[in-house]
């Protein structure tokens, strides 16, 4: 198991950089922009492990709010899984990634328990928890499994309703195109499980799309050994094919709109 180029003394344990992986401060709602360089600027990524030696981290710790701090914790997890900045394989600690965000251990590991159920990491004992590796097979095999639930749903969806609820869901579209064009993994992440939440939730079934959210979440974490990200353009390829569902939909054409479907879940494997 790689584990980084630096370690504490002893322990061939790596160290984390200080300046990575922390909560932004929330006394005032984000913008847009800040939330993208939240998720994607230079301050995105961990790396190593906690030793009880460790000097404290020498920075000023950002202001969360208490009520919503493990939300905010796993929601920057999830993020930093999905950039590759907890990278496959890796073992991080509750305690250091605790000590970044300004909190305790306790609402870190609360929402590393959560991504263990959730198949991104296991825990580790007495040391924290390893990101899980993953391969090729398994992220086609998800995409098959997506394919064979959402595909009938988005068909007979597609024969009941009407063409005006469709078009309330354009600006979902719209947004998978913008955060494609900025490249960030991240961003485009978020805005492609809004959409397909928002397809899917006319289903009225929201077992169906607890389910479906669950498997395309595990199909966002990046392969190992792979690039962190994906080029641009297969982002904006990919949010183009978003483009051209929503208005196939619209149109009732059965054909294409299945077409479509098996075509997206094809490029994501």
């Amino acid at each position: 198991m790689k584990q980084g180029t630096q370690g504490s003394a002893g322990t061939g344990i790596p160290q984390e950089d200080p300046g990575r992986l922390r909560v932004p401060a929330q006394q005032r709602a984000l913008s847009p922009e800040e939330l993208d360089r939240d998720r994607c600027g230079p301050e995105g990524a961990a790396r190593g492990e906690h030793t009880h030696s460790e000097t404290p981290i020498p920075h000023p710790r950002p202001v969360v709010q208490r009520a919503s701090v493990r939300g905010q914790i796993l929601d920057a997890l999830r993020t930093a899984l999905v950039s590759g900045e907890l990278r496959p394989g890796e073992v991080y600690s509750a305690p250091v990634l605790g000590e970044r965000f300004g909190v305790s251990a306790t609402p870190v590991r609360e929402a590393m328990q959560q991504l263990a159920l959730e198949g991104a990491v296991e825990v580790v004992p007495n040391r924290g928890f390893r990101v899980i590796v993953r391969g090729a097979r398994e992220l086609a095999e998800l995409a098959e499994v997506r394919a064979l639930i959402e595909v009938p749903v988005m068909l007979r969806l597609a024969r009941t309703v009407p063409a005006e609820r469709w078009a309330e869901l354009r600006p979902q579209a719209e947004a998978t195109v913008r955060a494609a064009h900025t490249g960030c993994r991240a961003t485009y992440a978020e805005a492609d499980r809004v959409f397909h939440r928002a397809l899917l939730a006319l289903s009225g079934n929201e077992q169906l799309v607890g389910v479906a959210e669950d498997l395309h979440r595990r199909a966002q974490w990046p392969l190992v050994g792979g690039p962190a990200a994906p080029a641009r353009v297969d982002l904006v390829a990919d949010a183009a094919e978003h483009m051209a569902l929503l208005e196939a939909l619209t149109a009732g054409e059965l054909d294409a709109v299945q077409a479509l479907m098996r075509e997206h879940f094809a490029g994501a494997a």
